[in-house]
């Protein structure tokens, strides 16, 4: 192939660390040992899938959604 080719995987792994680092506390390294910081991350995940199981609904995302026009 000649030219840009897109990686699947790659953007697998860019997209879950995305949604890692919407948490605040895993933006920067504050804590000691490294347990805490796995621990940290383990919760964010587990707090992630929990909101994703639980959601009643299709996904929708607010910064995809159109606004209305009035009338």
């Amino acid at each position: 192939t000649v030219g840009f080719v897109v990686l699947p995987r790659r953007w697998r792994v860019e997209r879950t660390l995305g949604w890692i680092m919407r948490a605040r506390r895993n933006v920067r390294d504050y804590e000691r040992l490294p347990q805490h910081s796995e621990a940290h991350l383990n919760w964010s995940l587990i707090t992630l899938m929990t909101r994703r199981l639980s959601r009643k609904g299709p996904r929708t995302d607010s910064w995809t959604k159109k606004p209305q026009s009035p009338g």
